[in-house]
């Protein structure tokens, strides 16, 4: 199987550098075929996979409708960060005094050739060392300055480059060029029209200058952006930050800021203070950085919280201000428990950066400092239960109701067993029939269930004593086939929040692999087991004790429990599961995983065995974080002769 593996990364190295050199050169000359986050993620996985791939080093190239020209400055590819964690890992080994912040224009690269003060050329990006002479068309663009003056009129003797982004306003996107798909292809194709028309409505806004022949006009990159502009040209905001957090902090007030912007950006880049010649002449420098927005990040204006109700636990979701994310409109978000509220300083009035990185569910991340007009008030916490009137308990990690007697607790826990013993005749209409009828109020009283009993929730009354139902029959008959039932399962159908199967098996993996030995555990040794910590640990011990009776009675008279560790050919292994299958539902492949002796998770992780798809090449979160984590990517095929089907 390794070999199967290594010819199936090898083949995928290979499709992803082809891929990039085909979105680039479309990229470069127009007609850009995916979007920037699209594009990113395959950068990122072959980086991944890959890290001296040529393709890498490699920049684009333009079309052959023009003469060609060498550039006087280097025009290689940024580093790049997506979030704010990958900026915080590049940050931590560049550790300036401050950071010099500007705005990442979304447009197409230009640089301009001057002698003496007089503009000779106009050359764009190309591969980043020759690109298309277009000097004409620039001509014509605002911003772009034929000549260099001093504010007294005089001649500057400024030999050497200039570098800019053509950009195309939304306002003119709009009035003149509504059928392209967006400013950039619409700059992008008019800049390099053989005859010129169309320039006019381009702009050139300018970010860097290098002198080639005498003393450089400017010492350092703040006094560049000045010097830029006392040239007469535009340029974008620069900011001067004096720690990592501080950029990330303004990165996520312009996330805000650009809605208002009349052309596009998308992101951020990051330089020091002092210009460093023998860095920016690399293919991809290292010493600065751009610090893109993302597709699933937005930020919107808190209006309430919301608490929602699940067993005994209260859950705080956000609602705010609606948002796009990757493409979908977003006015919820989860804010996890308690102590998330009280760490970012959530109120309601709030600015708040909304992410969604591959996640389900989009959350929270972050508070924007409060302008001094904004009416906030604090978050109201429910105080009471709303089912049986007990005071809820705050711990922080939770707000929950502490009553186990509490009906909407009791019930939550005959679903949850339900669901993860898998008895999917016992629908939830059935089971929360039977609780409002007091027949059942514990798992216990599953099991003793008759099929007399059952018989009239599934017949009408005047046909119940003539005739025997199939219903009645075969949920009965689902609930006896569930006597057995292995260790982690067992646990996890008690309900205890946030203990699911996979946390359960780590236990039994560990040695914790008996009844008595689990309810016996102190925290500080549950605690100890990788994917524990304190708080979790303190949750399970304490929902293992409030269970314990009825857990002693089930093993002792009604279940089969199966203890000790694991058995079978997937023993220790893990399984997720993404996309379509095709030769079974996926509940059934988990079965499967579960019947050989391993177990499924719903999302990757580092210890994660295997990742199943049918799109092994997809550049899926999932699969970028399987290939990050270096966990083998299989399909359908492999993962059944895995199992012996």
């Amino acid at each position: 199987m390794a070999d199967l593996f290594d010819i199936d990364e090898t083949a995928r190295i290979s499709e992803l550098a082809t891929l990039i050199k085909k979105y680039q050169d479309s990229y470069y000359n127009g007609e850009g075929e995916i979007p920037d986050a699209e594009f990113d993620a395959l950068w990122d996985e072959l980086k991944g996979l890959d890290p001296t791939n040529p393709v890498l080093l490699r920049v684009g190239a333009d079309s052959g409708n023009f003469a060609k020209r060498e550039h006087v400055m280097p025009m290689g590819s940024q580093e790049k960060a997506a979030d704010p964690e990958q900026f915080l890992a590049w940050a931590k080994n560049h550790a300036y005094d401050e950071y010099l912040v500007e705005y990442k224009l979304d447009g197409a690269s230009l640089e301009l050739q001057y002698l003496h003060g007089e503009l000779q050329h106009a050359v764009t990006r190309g591969d980043g060392r020759i690109g298309d002479d277009i000097t004409a068309n620039a001509k014509k663009m605002q911003g772009v300055q034929s000549a260099l003056f001093a504010s007294d009129g005089a001649r500057v003797d400024f030999t050497g480059g200039i570098r800019g982004e053509v950009i195309m306003t939304h306002t003119v996107h709009s009035q003149y060029y509504a059928d392209k798909a967006n400013c950039r292809n619409a700059a992008n194709g008019l800049m390099k029209r053989k005859d010129g028309s169309g320039s006019e409505h381009l702009c050139l806004m300018t970010y860097d200058a290098l002198a080639t022949e005498g003393q450089s006009p400017f010492a350092d990159e703040e006094d560049k952006m000045l010097w830029l502009k006392s040239m007469g040209f535009k340029t974008s905001p620069l900011k001067i930050c004096k720690t990592a957090q501080d950029v990330i902090d303004y990165r996520a007030e312009v996330m805000e800021r650009r809605k208002n912007l009349d052309y596009d950006i998308d992101g951020l880049v990051i330089k020091e203070r002092l210009i460093d010649l023998a860095d920016a002449s690399r293919a991809r420098p290292d010493r600065q950085i751009a610090f893109k927005f993302s597709l699933e990040e937005a930020v919107s204006i808190l209006r309430k919280v919301e608490w929602s109700e699940s067993g005994a636990t209260y859950t705080p979701v956000a609602i705010f201000d609606e948002v796009q994310l990757n493409g979908t409109t977003v006015q919820r978000a989860s804010l996890a428990n308690p102590d998330t509220i009280r760490k970012l300083g959530v109120k309601i009035g709030s600015h708040v950066v909304v992410v969604k990185r591959g996640e389900i569910i989009p959350k929270i991340e972050a508070v924007l400092s409060e302008d001094g007009g904004a009416a906030t008030s604090p978050v109201p916490f429910p105080r009471v239960c709303a089912t049986c009137g007990s005071s809820l308990v705050d711990d922080g990690s939770r707000l929950y109701c502490p009553n186990k007697n509490c009906s909407k607790r009791i019930l939550h826990q005959l679903l949850k067993w339900i669901s993860v013993i898998d008895i999917r005749d016992l629908g939830e209409t059935l089971i929360t029939s039977l609780f409002k009828n007091g027949r059942v109020s514990s798992i216990s009283d599953l099991y003793t269930l008759t099929v007399e009993e059952l018989k009239p929730y599934f017949l009408n009354e005047e046909s119940v004593d003539k005739k025997d139902s199939l219903g009645a029959q075969k949920v009965y008959d689902s609930i006896q086939s569930h006597r057995t039932v292995s260790l982690a399962p067992f646990i996890a159908g008690f309900d205890i929040e946030g203990i699911g199967e996979t946390m359960v098996q780590k236990l039994v993996d560990a040695g914790l692999n008996t009844l008595e030995e689990l309810l016996t555990a102190p925290a500080e040794k549950i605690a100890a087991v990788y994917g524990f910590a304190d708080i979790t640990a303190k949750v399970l011990v304490t929902g293992l004790a409030e269970n314990a009776e009825e857990m002693r009675s089930l093993a002792a008279a009604t279940i089969r429990l199966q203890e000790g560790g694991a058995v079978g050919e997937l023993a220790g292994k893990s399984f997720c599961f993404t996309g379509e299958l095709r030769t079974m539902k996926r509940a059934d492949a988990e079965a499967l995983v579960k019947k050989a002796g391993g177990s499924y998770k719903s999302s990757v992780t580092k210890d994660l065995s295997y990742l199943v798809t049918n799109d092994t090449s997809s550049g899926s979160s999932k699969n970028q974080k399987a290939a990050k984590f270096g966990i083998p990517i299989i399909n359908e095929e492999a993962f059944l002769q895995l199992v012996g089907r």
